[in-house]
């Protein structure tokens, strides 16, 4: 295993109510805190630049959610 600088990881503090609202963001409950970021920032691009299609993909998460019982 390489180490940790080589794995191009960093730690960030997030306050716990971040964490939980991170937490509700999960589709798959293995998700890491690393996907469920950028899955939000992808839809953030994709708000700027194709609002319809952003909700689109918003509401396509929601099912995926109620479909694996992330909660």
């Amino acid at each position: 295993m390489k180490p940790p600088q080589q794995r191009n990881i960093t730690t960030i503090k997030l306050k716990r109510k971040t964490k939980e609202r991170l937490d509700k963001l999960k589709v798959h409950k293995r998700d890491s805190y690393d996907e469920i970021v950028q899955r939000v920032l992808g839809i953030l691009n994709t708000c700027r630049s194709d609002p319809d299609n952003a909700q689109e993909k918003l509401e396509n998460l929601e099912q995926l959610r109620k479909r694996n019982k992330v909660v």
